[in-house]
């Protein structure tokens, strides 16, 4: 360790400096000829010009990667729908209700196994488990073209939900290690708007993969799993030997950087930086009661989400009756759902808030399923209907990723950080369940039962996550009469918030 007290990257592992809340050490450091002082009483931006310049580097080198990864990742869980409405069921010879079990039983081994796959993703590093991951669902993506019966399909969708889910919650971790808590929500969202561009991006590839005429295979839906799996395989390859493990490891940064991405972290994102996963003392994330709070939103948003995800198409269905128009409906509410997504998660990074952005989201929701369940006839209104799908898709994006980034940013110990979303996310997912047992043939085109239930979800998470939002609020004031102080959550660096809430500095990111 240097005399002067800071951290060089190769001093990163599992080690804390303690601090008192007032101390008054200072760093300096020499980063791209300016001449940086880094506060470990604070976790403001000291030298604005080089942060800016370190987190271009990660913006262009780690982002687009990532961004590629999970698009592929949403479209090989959701490519299902897309194959329903060219005929998936009718040609496998489906009975009744096993479409969704297919779309169901994908979400049983998605929260079984993230926990301990994300544990085994902080011990190797995201870097590489990430890929494995990738080129698992791909091959999985890829051999769904080569079933031809239930049995068959039914499988490969349990072990396509165990390859996919750690990945969400490893890519969320992996991001925290190299961007401050105020910078997250916006890269999320660019990630994340992956999703909504794939969900767009497969629409428009069933379109033309279903106008493909070859005698090759027998029914066109094959080539969609074809296309997008041998592409996803080929891809995870390439992510495999370019991903960084850390930014100590980063070959695109000098050491100046390494040292600054480090301290970065440090002051404003964990209390330990790499610290080596302990199991015992993650669990102890479950024993705070806001833990709670935000496992039931992540609930109560899981259902619209999975309800845009997996039945958008069929819900679309009731619209338009051609099968090539159908996917092609879907791009529109896809695309202005990733731009909602950008345009609340760079506000929010830029108000540093979440919770009203959160809820603003459910609203969108509710208002959106509201609206398409009480037209009784859709083709009188046709504008409506389809501006409530865009409403839809706004409302399920933006508090999926800034749910995430709320409760990762009040979670400085990174062990219980991972914990918590390894959880959080697929308990999201699991809802799928819900919806796919919702949305029931029976009920086709109008599918009223399922869109009133998820407008309902949709309302309670609004309600919930206001009601967490103004008790933070209420907390901070709190702790700030009894301190006689008025600080915020950018006010206490992280490596004093190892305890959380137990700490008297302590202030939540709201």
């Amino acid at each position: 360790m240097a005399k002067d007290g800071s951290l060089g990257p190769a001093d990163s592992d599992s080690v804390q400096i303690q601090k008192g809340p007032l101390s008054s050490h200072r760093v300096s450091n020499d980063v791209e000829s300016s001449h940086v002082v880094l506060s470990e009483e604070t976790a403001a931006v000291i030298d604005s010009a080089a942060e800016k310049a370190l987190c271009r580097k990660f913006d262009f080198r780690l982002l687009p990667v990532l961004a590629i990864m999970y698009l592929f990742n949403a479209l090989d869980k959701g490519n299902l729908g897309n194959a329903q409405t060219a005929g998936l069921s009718k040609d496998l010879n489906f009975q009744s209700g096993q479409y969704n079990q297919i779309v169901g039983i994908f979400f049983v081994p998605y929260v079984l196994f993230a926990p301990p796959l994300a544990m085994l993703g902080k011990k190797f590093g995201p870097a590489r488990v990430l890929p494995l991951l990738m080129f698992c669902f791909g091959s999985f993506t890829l051999l769904t073209a080569a079933t031809t019966n239930f049995g068959g399909i039914f499988a490969l969708r349990w072990f396509l939900g165990i390859a996919e889910s750690a990945f969400f919650p490893l890519v969320i971790y992996y991001q925290t290690t190299f961007y401050r808590r105020g910078e997250l929500a916006r890269r999320l969202a660019i990630f994340y708007a992956a999703s909504n561009i794939a969900n767009a991006f497969s629409g428009l590839l069933a379109f033309g993969v279903f106008r493909i005429k070859s005698s090759l295979v027998d029914h066109p839906w094959r080539w969609l799993f074809i296309v997008e799996g041998s592409v996803t395989v080929c891809f995870s390859i390439f992510a495999f030997f370019y991903l960084p493990r850390s930014a100590a490891e980063a070959r695109f940064l000098n050491e100046e950087e390494k040292a600054l991405a480090y301290r970065r972290i440090q002051v404003d994102s964990s209390s330990i930086v790499n610290e080596k996963f302990n199991l015992k003392e993650s669990l102890k994330i479950f024993r705070r009661p806001t833990t709670y709070g935000f496992l039931i939103i992540e609930i109560c948003l899981g259902v619209p989400l999975q309800a845009v995800s997996l039945f958008l198409p069929q819900i679309v269905q009731r619209l338009v009756t051609d099968t090539v128009t159908i996917n092609l409906y879907t791009v529109a509410p896809n695309i202005t759902g990733a731009v909602m997504l950008l345009i609340l998660a760079f506000t929010s990074d830029g108000l540093r808030i979440r919770f009203p952005f959160v809820c603003l989201g459910f609203a969108f929701t509710f208002v959106g399923f509201i609206i398409y369940a009480a037209l009784p006839d859709v083709h009188s209104q046709v504008r409506v209907a389809y501006f409530a799908t865009f409403m839809m898709c706004w409302g399920t994006s933006a508090p999926s990723v800034l749910l995430s980034t709320w409760y990762n940013n009040n979670v400085a110990h990174e062990g219980e950080r991972l914990t918590l979303t390894s959880v959080g996310v697929p308990l999201a997912n699991l809802m799928g369940l819900v919806a796919s047992y919702a949305f029931q043939e029976k009920d086709a085109p109008k599918y009223a039962p399922a869109l009133i239930t998820t407008a309902c979800f949709g309302a309670t998470g609004c309600l919930v996550a206001a009601s967490l939002g103004l008790f933070m609020l209420w907390d901070n004031r709190r702790r700030n009469r009894r301190q006689g102080v008025n600080l915020t959550a950018k006010d206490v660096p992280t490596l004093q918030l190892r305890d959380g809430p137990r700490v008297e500095e302590f202030r939540w990111f709201l």
